[in-house]
């Protein structure tokens, strides 16, 4: 079958140089005979067009030069549609890519890309809202809204101000409702994950698999600031999954377990990311799994 190509860029994203990017896409893909189109993302997330597009021109892939943010945007326009979505990762953390084996050097990505192998993965909706990754509240969604207000991007940027709010970091409330039962807490932020990243090979989720159906979801409790970098420490090299239970909730620092849905109450008004963009919070999150929402081009 033959392919054809759109490659999109976000001419914000990240920190790599774009006219590089530019060069070494059109001289490999020419090199390929595929043909190919090169379109900016656009700042409204508007992609409703693509949907008439791909099937005017027999579109194959689309090609997201970009971080989760612009995955998000573009794969959740094109939900049910037959197109293979690609990635060249260009963003601050490319939670999705280092979750799929995606390499980061753009030659090997594109290697992945023309390689064509394809296979369907899971998302989910947060109130009806599309991720294709990661979801948090609390303390990684407050660092989210403010890293998105520097001028700066990159890792060390987002050290930085992963840092700054750690000091000023404080538990909010939850209500965590799942199979018929509520459970009241306080954490310092809850992560709703389909992938094991949060970015940079930041692995919150260790059992997380982007085609298992589940959700995973981590729970960070109330506790002191010393004992939380240890905690999570923990939970990055070998976070374990654990069947929920309310008898046993309260007496582990981090609950890690996994579900197909679950609503989360958040009376304090806890912040939101999603896929590591600010999103704006609601007081109940409904969130449940899409099973193999789009075909990713992977290793």
């Amino acid at each position: 079958m033959s392919r054809k190509f759109i490659y999109f860029i976000n001419p914000i994203s990240g920190t790599g140089n774009k006219i590089l990017l530019l060069d070494i896409i059109k001289n490999k893909t020419i090199e390929r005979q595929i043909p190919y189109e090169i379109l900016h993302t656009n700042e409204e997330a508007d992609y409703v067009y693509l949907l008439d597009k791909i099937a005017a021109e027999n579109i194959t892939d689309i090609i997201v030069c970009g971080g989760d943010g612009t995955v998000n945007q573009i794969a959740g326009a094109l939900l049910g549609i037959p197109v293979n979505i690609g990635i060249i990762p260009m963003g601050s953390g490319n939670g999705l890519a280092f979750a799929a084996k995606i390499p980061k050097r753009i030659h090997k990505a594109l290697d992945v890309i023309f390689n064509g192998n394809a296979a369907t993965i899971d998302s989910f909706y947060i109130n009806e809202k599309f991720s294709c990754m990661l979801c948090g509240l609390g303390f990684d969604a407050q660092v989210a809204h403010d890293f998105a207000k520097q001028q700066k991007r990159g890792l060390l940027t987002y050290v930085k101000q992963s840092t700054l709010n750690f000091f000023k970091a404080k538990p909010y409330p939850f209500e965590i409702i799942l199979d018929g039962h509520t459970i009241a807490t306080e954490a310092f932020f809850i992560s709703i994950a389909n992938s094991n990243q949060f970015g940079n090979n930041f692995t919150i989720a260790p059992q997380a698999s982007l085609h298992d159906g589940l959700l995973d979801i981590v729970v960070v409790h109330k506790m002191s600031k010393m004992r939380m970098i240890w905690t999570v420490l923990k939970q990055i090299r070998n976070g374990q999954v654990r069947l929920y239970e309310d008898k046993k909730y309260h007496r582990n620092d981090i609950h890690y377990f996994q579900t197909k849905a679950i609503t989360i109450r958040n009376p304090q008004g806890a912040p939101l990311h999603i896929d590591g963009d600010p999103a704006k919070t609601a007081a109940t999150f409904n969130i449940r799994i899409i099973e193999h929402a789009f075909r990713l081009l992977m290793p």
